[in-house]
């Protein structure tokens, strides 16, 4: 199932051969495209990047089969490029890696294995992304709370934690408003999803009624 359909050197390609390879890396590509948009917000030029990155993959890979030289120059091209490029998080990274894999399958000649590897990765990637996989409870929040600088910060709150609370993680403290407020910054797991109105109805009597905000942790940066 898996063989190759280039048995030739690459002087002696077909153009047949050629033409294949080229549409069915295109078609892998639209594929791939297709299942990063289904994952959430997107670019028009990331998406079109995607589809044809398998394609030129592939062209690269034909070129350099067998001559050890221009393989060098690739590698030091591509290295060149990735150091103007701009960062960016580990799903795109991911499927930019994805696309550079289905060029390289196309490109040797595995148009079988190229579409049983595509299929197979978009199918667990639209599962894990539309599953609850690795997602964080609703029971997860940052709070953020101000109170005035005569209020000692360190036991304040306590009480309400032990109360509303099962863990409490105090992130950061900072001055604002020219030094006469605290800003506190807390990661929480609430005991109960349905008693966060009550736990910061209880913050506000306690800080005087100054700005409370309680939401979904900031999410960590994830660049690879």
């Amino acid at each position: 199932m898996f063989t190759n359909i280039l048995n030739t050197t690459t002087g002696n390609l077909t153009a047949a051969n050629a033409i294949i390879c080229i549409l069915t890396a295109l078609v892998l590509g639209l594929m791939i495209a297709f299942t990063y948009m289904r994952s959430g917000t997107y670019t028009k030029n990331f998406i079109i990047s995607l589809v044809l990155l398998p394609s030129l993959v592939q062209i690269i890979i034909m070129m350099v089969n067998g001559n050890l030289g221009t393989g060098v120059a690739v590698v030091g091209a591509f290295s060149l490029i990735r150091f103007r490029s701009v960062p960016g998080g580990s799903k795109e990274i991911s499927f930019i890696f994805f696309a550079m894999a289905a060029g390289l399958a196309t490109g040797t000649g595995y148009i079988g294995y190229g579409f049983a590897m595509t299929i197979i990765v978009c199918l667990a990637f639209y599962i894990l992304s539309h599953s609850s996989f690795g997602e964080k409870s609703r029971t997860d929040k940052q709070l953020t709370v101000t109170i005035p600088e005569n209020l000692d910060y360190t036991e304040i709150f306590d009480d309400l934690f032990a109360k509303y609370t099962s863990r409490v993680t105090q992130e950061r403290v900072k001055t604002t408003n020219l030094g006469s407020m605290y800003e506190i910054r807390y990661n929480i797991t609430l005991r109960d999803i349905a008693l966060e109105k009550a736990f910061i109805d209880e913050i506000r009597c306690r800080n005087g009624n100054l700005p409370v905000i309680c939401g979904r942790q900031q999410e960590i940066r994830d660049e690879l």
